[in-house]
């Protein structure tokens, strides 16, 4: 029996064995099909996990999210700053230490009563007002349609580009403009759901994962939180 090799440009068999024998088949589609089947099979999957980085606005953000249809929670690093994001319907909580508080206004001679304020905030569920800039800066990390729409698009002519392989599942890898526009493994193991997203213009790379598995998703205590109302009071 032959096995399947790797190699610098992807997975290979011995011989002429058939490199999509045993696969759900989507490898032997034109590269435009796969891309519109993984866009299908992701918008119908319940979950989704989201991790690795994003570049926007000239910004570096490092994501680890899960996504569901009412909501998502997990962490964003962004600027040497760490905050959790958790959105469960249209209400959103950010939690974070008070460095990141104090620093939030943007001044560079926050007083002694900015840092107790901040203090305050410290490990706190802070709830985010719909209409504060921060509830549009933020909640797009939590919504599953609004982030795979905009991340799961290459640019430039689409192509395929061998058989590869991601913690070990089986890949057929798509291409838009050989590689300049992004790339994306698309799994050959049962629904065809995206595993791997380079994006174009060196513009971060997420892994997939988790598909379809679900988790919890809750708003915390009253005791947790802190509501300001309308604004948060540092935006």
């Amino acid at each position: 029996m032959c096995a399947l090799v790797v190699t610098g440009t992807g997975l290979t068999g011995c011989g002429s064995e058939d490199p999509d024998a045993g696969t759900n088949g989507v490898g032997k589609l034109p590269a435009a099909t796969i891309q519109s089947k993984t866009k299908k099979a992701a918008e119908t999957a319940a979950t989704v996990r989201l991790s690795g980085t994003v570049v926007s606005n000239g910004t570096t953000y490092t994501l680890d999210m899960r996504l569901k249809a009412d909501g998502g929670t997990g962490s964003v690093t962004s600027k040497g700053a760490s905050f959790r994001l958790l959105r469960v319907g249209e209400h959103l909580f950010l939690k974070a230490d008070a460095e990141f508080w104090t620093h939030q206004d943007g001044k560079s001679d926050n007083t002694s009563a900015d840092t107790a304020a901040a203090k305050k905030l410290e490990g706190m569920y802070v709830k985010v007002p719909t209409g504060d800039p921060a509830y549009k800066r933020f909640s797009g990390f939590t919504d599953k349609d609004v982030l795979l729409d905009g991340l799961l698009t290459l640019h430039g002519a689409l192509a395929t580009d061998g058989h590869h392989e991601q913690s070990g599942i089986r890949t057929i890898r798509i291409t838009g403009d050989k590689g300049s526009g992004g790339s994306l493994d698309v799994s050959l193991k049962g629904t065809p759901y995206p595993l791997l997203l380079v994006r174009a213009g060196n513009a971060g790379t997420l892994r997939l994962t988790d598909w379809g598995k679900d988790f919890a998703l809750e708003e915390p205590s009253k005791k947790e939180t802190v509501d300001y109302g309308r604004q948060l009071p540092t935006s």
